[in-house]
This record gives structure tokens, sequence and C-alpha cells, in this order.
């Protein structure tokens, strides 16, 4: 187990890299697979050495090998981030292996789409779009009993946020919506504390924020999809023992 757990980790550092490439070039209209990567700063094309997930960073001390630039530690962070996170799904879903496949999927569609929120305020709908594409896939061919139940999550929760979207539209977008409908066709019935904890988060936040600056800070818009992407991270790892204490407690 432990060695399969390197090998998570050492495939999310790769997949981390190839995330924020995504989230870089989607929003932009740019191709995902072409040109190689360039250097943001002076254009000068980044050799394959100085292009390696989180060492290249760490040897570079964060500065352009070209021009001396500074390299976002996002980058860096962002594939840490992904490898701890594949790793923890293979050691917490280590008997399921169709739920692990969809756990590793649905951390990289997670991770994208909170860097494009973050920076661009935006959620895509191709990588939403392929997303859903596999997340229908793997449970069709892996667990097809289950289907029914993630299709109707994905309803609900894209039900569920979309009357939130109407209620309060400068809060929600529709870009949330289709995550939230995204989340339920990886997550089926734990979508529920997945979105309990994307909305409690999102709440506690907003009212620091509003305890801070005022009640100018009610015109500030916040991102609501790294929220969201918490609480899928939750939802993936503790769902199953949430929902089923809950269960529990109510019978």
């Amino acid at each position: 187990m432990a060695a399969a757990a390197v090998f998570a980790f050492c495939g999310g550092l790769i997949a981390g890299s190839f995330v924020t490439v995504v989230a870089h070039r989607v929003p932009r209209g740019e191709p995902i697979v072409g040109p190689r990567s360039r250097c943001p700063a002076c254009g000068a094309q980044i050799a394959a050495y100085d292009n390696v997930p989180l060492f290249s960073w760490l040897a570079l001390r964060g500065r352009a090998r070209c021009c001396g630039a500074s390299i976002s530690p996002r980058y860096p962070l962002t594939e840490l981030a992904l490898g701890l996170l594949f790793a923890a799904t293979v050691l917490v879903l280590w008997d399921e292996p169709a739920q692990i496949a969809l756990g590793l999927v649905f951390l990289a569609l997670l991770t994208a789409v909170t860097l494009t929120d973050l920076e661009r305020r935006i959620i895509p709908n191709t990588v939403l779009i392929a997303g859903a594409v596999a997340a229908v896939a793997i449970v069709a061919a892996a667990e097809p009993g289950d289907l029914p139940e993630h299709l109707i999550a994905a309803a609900a929760a894209g039900g569920v946020l979309f009357l939130a979207a109407l209620v309060y539209p400068r809060g929600m977008g529709m870009g949330d919506v289709k995550l939230a409908a995204t989340m339920g066709l990886f997550l089926g019935r734990n979508v529920a504390p997945a979105l309990l904890v994307a909305l409690l988060a999102g709440t506690l936040v907003g009212l620091a924020i509003v305890a801070r600056e005022g009640a100018a800070a009610r015109k500030r818009a916040i991102p609501f999809g790294p929220f969201l992407a918490l609480g899928g991270v939750v939802g993936l790892l503790a769902g199953d023992e949430i929902v089923d204490w809950y269960l529990d407690t109510v019978a």
C-alpha cells in the first residue's frame, strides 16, 4: 500500500503540472497539447529539465533560468497538493479500484476549476464536460448499477445550486451550478455532505470578510468554486462515513 501511495504521489505531481497548463490555456482558448511551455516573462521555450514537477522550481529557487524572472509558487504548490491528494485517495479508497479511478480524475478536475476560478472568475465548460464524460464512463464501466444514483445526485446538486443562484445571483454563478452537477456524477450520494461543507465554508469566509471590511464587503464577489472543491475533497475522502453517521443518527 505504501508503494502504491508513493506512486500515486508521483503521478499527482505530474497531473498537477498538467492541470496548471490546462488552467492557464483553456480560459484563453489556447491548445492544451502544444506548443511547448514558454516563460511568461520573456517568451523563451522552457527546457524539459526545467519543467520537472516541483523539483525544477526548487532547483531553480523559483527563478526562470532564461531571464531570472520570478516563477509563481502557485505551480509547485498545485503539484504538491495534487500529489498529496492522489496519495491520500489511494490510501483511503484502497479496496475500491473504481472509486480510486473516479477520485483521481475528480481531484484533477477540482484543481483545474479552483485555479481558473481564483484567477479569472470562470469555471470553463470544456473542463466540466470532459470531467462529466469521464465520470459517466467510469461509473458505467465499473459499477453500472450505481449510475442512476450518480445521475440523480447530479440533478439534485445542480438543482440546489440553481435555486441558490436564482435567490442570490451575485454570490452564485451558473459555473458553480454546473460544477455542483458534475460533482454529483462523481460522488453520488456523497455530494450531499460535499455541498454542505462548501456552503458552510463559503458562509464562514463571507462573514469573516464582512466583519473585517464592513458593509462594503457585501459588494465584493468571492469565487465559490474553491469552496465547492473543498467540499468535493471531503465528499470523496469522508463522504461515506458522514452519510452513514447521519443515517444512523436519524434512524
